[in-house]
């Protein structure tokens, strides 16, 4: 089993969650160490999705990367999480976000906070070792008490999804697993390790146990051009149509270019995600807004060259790679090539 590798199962905007059933048992028969799972308001809800990668799967670990912890009541995600690694043989991962600010906004969602993601994660290993928590509060609600079982002494792991350097740094101090954001530079990257080490130094932690992963967009020139095109600039698209002057700041990118973007009339104009319904000719078009460099922070050509920028990813420092945006079956020759490239 390949441990430092990781892929997301329903990548995107899948018709069906009934395809992450076969995703999950490729993955584990090409020996991919996690399976992670991302959450959106429609059929990919994270604790139903999590549930049924562990019931059809027994090697491959499972994490949500992520959901939101301010859209459950923290005695039901608590009990989720314990749930899922009791039935799962302790191969479950709870992880976090922040969230996107428009939509939560909308749905009257409560805004994480990096100090509410800190209390959480104190919050939920205490429930986890058994212990009774009087008067909670947080961003989300009071709570005058909280319990799971007292005979617990549970080890469940815990996961953030990570951008900025203050929520990097919360991953140190706190967290087991940091998964990085799609379309980081190599600059980016290499200072994102940097930052969570430090902070788990700091916290007088070991940084070795910290473990930090790229989610690296894996697509191949196996796959049809107008998939990759969607895998690529498709999802780059949203990211920016989602939180642009973030991923702007963070790369050190020209935020004349995201405006730019902004003010196209297809654009402005698009009815939801774009790598949700785009089409081909759209896409080529929305191509012809971002930078080729932009792209760049991805594993693409043939098997070989896709396996080698995946190692490449551990030279900047990370502990493991995520190959973000392709299915099993289409990350298939990748992973052979990689096993070759040891």
């Amino acid at each position: 089993m390949f441990d430092e590798l990781g892929f997301y199962t329903l990548a995107g905007a899948p018709q069906t969650s009934r395809a992450m059933l076969d995703e999950i048992r490729d993955a584990e028969k090409l020996g991919i160490g996690t399976a992670f799972i991302s959450e959106r308001f429609n059929i990919k809800e994270a604790a139903t999705l999590s549930g049924a990668a562990a019931a059809i799967s027994s090697s491959i670990k499972i994490a949500t990367a992520a959901t939101n912890h301010t859209t459950r009541h923290p005695i039901v995600t608590a009990a989720w999480a314990s749930t899922m690694h009791n039935i799962s043989g302790g191969r479950f991962s709870l992880g976090i976000g922040r969230g996107i600010d428009l939509m939560f906004n909308a749905f009257g969602i409560p805004l994480a906070t990096t100090s509410s993601m800190e209390s959480f994660a104190g919050l939920m290993r205490q429930l986890w070792r058994g212990e009774t928590v009087f008067n909670y509060s947080d961003i989300t609600g009071s709570y005058p008490v909280l319990r799971l079982d007292p005979s617990f002494d549970l080890d469940i792991p815990l996961t953030l999804t990570a951008f900025g350097p203050k929520t990097l740094e919360l991953g140190g101090r706190c967290f087991d697993h940091i998964v990085l954001h799609t379309f980081f530079t190599d600059e980016t990257t290499h200072r994102a390790v940097k930052t969570v080490k430090r902070a788990a130094e700091q916290a007088g932690r070991d940084p070795s146990t910290v473990k930090v992963w790229s989610c690296f967009a894996t697509i191949g020139d196996h796959i049809d051009p107008a998939l990759r095109l969607k895998k690529t600039v498709g999802r780059l698209a949203t990211y920016l149509q989602a939180y642009g002057d973030l991923m702007v700041r963070t790369n050190d990118w020209d935020p004349g270019v995201l405006a730019r973007f902004r003010a196209d009339q297809l654009v402005s104009t698009f009815p939801g995600a774009i790598d949700s319904t785009a089409t081909t000719a759209q896409l080529e078009h929305v191509a012809s807004l971002i930078p080729t460099q932009w792209l760049e922070s991805s594993a693409t050509g043939t098997p070989t060259q896709c396996a080698m920028a995946v190692r490449r990813q551990m030279d900047l420092g990370c502990d493991g790679v995520i190959l973000h945006g392709a299915t099993p079956t289409e990350l298939r020759p990748i992973i052979d090539a990689y096993a070759l490239t040891a």
